[in-house]
């Protein structure tokens, strides 16, 4: 499959109603908040990891689709199989790239072709310090931003309890115990990607198919994984805008402030999607930029 030809920058609109998009662990999983404004944010890795899954799910075990960042696997397991391809000792593998040039360009090809993460958004395959299974690592072409809410939240504790005692002497003593569990009431999330061409034909291989899929995870990413930790998660609307070179004809921040979310205004706190209008200001696209609304 070839690599893709065209660069592109993506917008996407998700929001949350009565859940926790993105816990802190450092803050007792409360949601991601920027202290000084009160906006809500939520990782890139955490985006990541839910296109992975979704991905995993509709491909299963086809050929190029595995993914190499899962819950469960090792790294170094996925590591081990290239030096397998290629012939050489795990162990050995610092001594034998002495002896081949081309070593890292092959191992890298072969996680590329196999691995639909590390086509996308690259990998740090170093697993071992001393480089006795080092894969080196891969810059992907596809890259997202941290997602951060249109509004500010203001984040609630719900007090729950839990009937199902965990141990025989702590039934003796209570017929409950308390819990807590903190919801954004609604939010919703803005995030801001980028697809490198120029990286997806020098390293990855990164092609069209692989872009529709893409596409698709993002649409569908919460479809596949919700919970009652997180409530009602939705992809509401992925703007993509299509260069029509390889390196772009236009700045990025030029194409992402064309796009608004504006809250609706008699609406004091927002409680739905129809609270809010998105916009894209189409008239005044750059030349050789197309704009595709998804969702």
């Amino acid at each position: 499959m070839a690599a893709i030809q065209n660069r592109y920058e993506f917008v996407i609109f998700f929001d949350v109603e009565n859940g926790n998009p993105n816990g802190d662990p450092d803050a007792g999983n409360m949601p991601r908040i920027d202290p000084e404004t009160g906006y809500g944010l939520v990782t890139d890795v955490c985006l990541k990891r839910k296109i992975r899954n979704y991905v995993e799910t509709v491909k299963e075990a086809d050929p190029g689709y595995r993914i190499y960042v899962k819950d469960n696997v090792p790294l170094n397991c996925s590591d081990a199989e290239a030096c397998a391809y290629v012939g050489v000792d795990p162990a050995k593998l610092k001594e034998a790239k002495k002896k081949d040039a081309n070593l890292d360009m092959k191992i890298r090809d072969f996680m590329c072709s196999n691995f639909f993460d590390i086509r996308t958004f690259g990998a740090v395959m170093t697993t071992f310090v001393k480089g006795a299974l080092n894969c080196g690592q891969v810059r992907g072409p596809v890259q997202l931003g941290f997602a951060r809410s249109v509004d500010p939240i203001l984040p609630q504790e719900v007090t729950i309890t839990r009937v199902a005692i965990t141990t025989e002497a702590d039934a003796e003593k209570k017929g409950t115990e308390m819990g807590r569990k903190y919801i954004v009431p609604y939010a919703l999330y803005r995030c801001e990607g980028y697809i490198s061409a120029n990286l997806a034909r020098k390293t990855t291989g990164f092609s069209e198919e692989d872009l529709e899929l893409l596409w698709q995870a993002i649409l569908n990413m919460f479809e596949l994984d919700h919970s009652a930790a997180r409530g009602k998660m939705s992809v509401r609307e992925l703007i993509v805008f299509r260069h029509d070179s390889e390196l772009g004809n236009a700045p990025a921040y030029k194409l992402f402030d064309l796009v608004k979310a504006q809250r609706n205004g008699d609406v004091v706190a927002p409680r739905a999607f129809t609270d809010y209008q998105l916009s894209v200001d189409e008239e005044n696209l750059p030349s050789g930029v197309t704009c595709i609304r998804m969702g």
